[in-house]
C-alpha cells in the first residue's frame, strides 16, 4: 500500500514532464508545488487519519471474550456426605470457533483497504485541483500582459490621431474613442488582477497556506506540437473503480465472518467448592474440597439473523457491482469528453494563430496608410478589437489545453 501511496506521489512527474516537455523549468515548479499540496492539505492528513483509525481496528477485533469469574459464600451451609460446603469459586473462558478472530482481523483490514482508497483518490483529486488553478492563474496573467500591449498600442494610435487632428486629418471625436477604448481595457485589466487575487486565494488553500502568498506561475506557454499518448485501458484500474472491488471485497470477508459467527461457541470453566470437615468422624475423603471441570457450548439454535445477513451481504456486493459499471460509464464519458475538448482546443488555437496574423498584417496596413494620410481611426478601433479577441481567445485555447490534459491524466494515468 505505502509504496502505491509512493507512486501516486511522484506520478506529478510523469504527468508534467509528459505536459512540459519543453518547459522543463515549470514542470519542476509545478511538480513542486503539487507535493507541497500533498504534504500540507488537511483532507488528506484527515483520509490518512481515517485509515490508521480503521487500520487499528484489526488489533481490537483480535480479542477473546472476557473471563469470568465468581466467588460465592453459602450462607446456609448445605451437608454432603464429606461436609459442609463452605464457599464456591468458579471461573469460565468461552471461546470463538475456530478461524472466527481471524475472520473478523480479515473484515477490518478489507474495512481499512477501502479506507486507503479515499486516500489515493482525494491525492489524485489534489494534484488535478492543483494543476487547473495553476493554469487559470498563468491565463489571468497573460491576459493582463496581453491588455498591456494593447493599451500601449492604443496610446501610440492616439498619438497619431492627434498628430492627425493638428493637420486636420483627423477629428477630435477619433481620439476620444481611442481614449475611451483604453479606459475599457484598463476596466479589463483591474477586474483580471481582482480575479487573480481570488484564484491566487484558492490556490494559497490547496496548498494550506496563507492567502496572501505570491505565486509565481510561467511566464509563457504553447501548445505541444505532438499530444502524448493516451492508454485508456488503465481507467479500469482507475482508484475510484478500484475502491468498488476492496468495498465488494469487504463485503465477502463479512460473509466470512457471518458464517464464523454462526457456528458454536465453546467454553472451558473449573469450579472449587470448599468442604468443612464433619466434626467427630473419621473416614476417607472427610473433608474434601470438590473440583469440577467444565464444558459448554453455545450453539445459535434461532438463526435468522445470520441468515438475513448472507442476505443482505449478496444483496449488497450486487448494489456495489451495479454501482461501479455506473462509475465506470461516467469516467469514460469524462475521458471523451475531455479528449474531444482538447482537440477542439488544438484546432481553435490554431484558428485563432491564423486570425492574429492576419490582423498583424491589416494593422500594418492602416500603419502604412497613415503615411498617405488615409488612415481611418475607425478600422484602427475595429481591428485592435479584433486583435485583442483572438489573443485572448488564443490564451483560452491554451489553457483549455492543459486542463483536459489534467483531466485526461487523472483519467488514465
Amino acid at each position: 500500500m505505502k509504496n502505491y501511496i509512493n507512486q501516486i506521489i511522484l506520478k506529478p512527474g510523469f504527468v508534467l514532464c509528459s505536459i512540459f516537455f519543453s518547459f522543463q523549468g515549470s514542470a519542476q515548479q509545478l511538480e513542486t508545488l503539487i507535493n507541497e499540496a500533498v504534504a500540507n492539505n488537511p483532507e488528506i492528513q484527515k483520509f490518512e487519519l481515517q485509515y490508521k483509525r480503521a487500520s487499528e481496528k484489526v488489533n481490537e477485533v483480535n480479542t477473546i471474550p472476557n473471563t469470568e469469574f465468581g466467588l460465592g459464600y453459602f450462607v446456609s451451609e448445605p451437608e454432603t456426605r464429606t461436609g459442609a460446603q463452605r464457599f464456591k469459586v468458579s471461573a469460565k473462558q468461552m471461546l470463538p470457533w475456530f478461524g472466527t478472530i481471524t475472520s473478523r482481523e480479515n473484515y477490518m483490514g478489507s474495512l481499512a483497504n477501502v479506507k486507503y482508497e479515499d486516500i489515493v483518490i482525494a491525492k489524485l483529486k489534489l494534484m488535478a485541483s492543483v494543476s487547473q488553478s495553476y493554469y487559470n492563474l498563468y491565463a489571468n496573467k497573460a491576459k493582463q500582459e496581453v491588455l498591456n500591449g494593447n493599451i500601449k498600442l492604443l496610446e501610440t494610435y492616439e498619438t497619431l490621431a492627434l498628430t492627425s487632428v493638428e493637420v486636420a486629418k483627423a477629428s477630435a471625436v477619433d481620439v476620444l474613442r481611442l481614449q475611451m477604448r483604453q479606459n475599457e481595457l484598463h476596466q479589463l485589466k483591474a477586474v483580471l488582477k481582482q480575479q487573480f487575487l481570488a484564484e491566487q486565494t484558492k490556490f494559497n488553500n490547496l496548498l494550506n497556506r496563507e492567502n496572501d502568498v505570491a505565486v509565481n506561475v510561467v511566464d509563457s506557454l504553447m501548445i505541444p506540437s505532438e499530444d502524448f499518448e493516451i492508454t485508456t485501458k488503465n481507467l479500469a484500474l482507475h482508484p475510484e473503480l478500484l475502491k468498488y472491488d476492496k468495498r465488494y471485497q469487504s463485503i465477502e470477508q463479512s460473509e466470512l465472518l457471518n458464517q464464523k459467527e454462526s457456528s458454536p461457541i465453546i467454553g472451558f470453566g473449573l469450579d472449587y467448592i470448599n468442604i468443612v470437615e464433619r466434626p467427630n468422624m473419621e473416614f476417607g475423603d472427610n473433608g474434601k474440597d470438590i473440583v469440577m471441570p467444565i464444558v459448554s457450548v453455545s450453539i445459535p439454535i434461532f438463526n435468522k439473523k445470520y441468515k438475513s445477513k448472507t442476505k443482505q451481504n449478496a444483496l449488497q456486493q450486487q448494489e456495489i457491482t451495479a454501482q461501479k459499471k455506473e462509475r465506470l460509464n461516467s469516467l469514460k464519458t469524462l475521458l471523451d469528453k475531455a479528449i474531444n475538448a482538447r482537440i477542439s482546443a488544438r484546432i481553435s488555437y490554431a484558428t485563432q494563430t491564423k486570425n492574429l496574423k492576419r490582423a498583424k498584417d491589416a494593422e500594418g496596413i492602416l500603419l502604412k496608410s497613415y503615411e498617405t494620410g488615409t488612415i481611418n481611426f475607425n478600422d484602427v478601433l475595429d481591428i485592435q478589437e479584433l486583435q485583442l479577441k483572438f489573443q485572448m481567445n488564443q490564451i483560452e485555447s491554451i489553457k483549455s489545453y492543459y486542463v483536459q490534459t489534467i483531466i485526461i491524466n487523472y483519467l488514465s494515468n
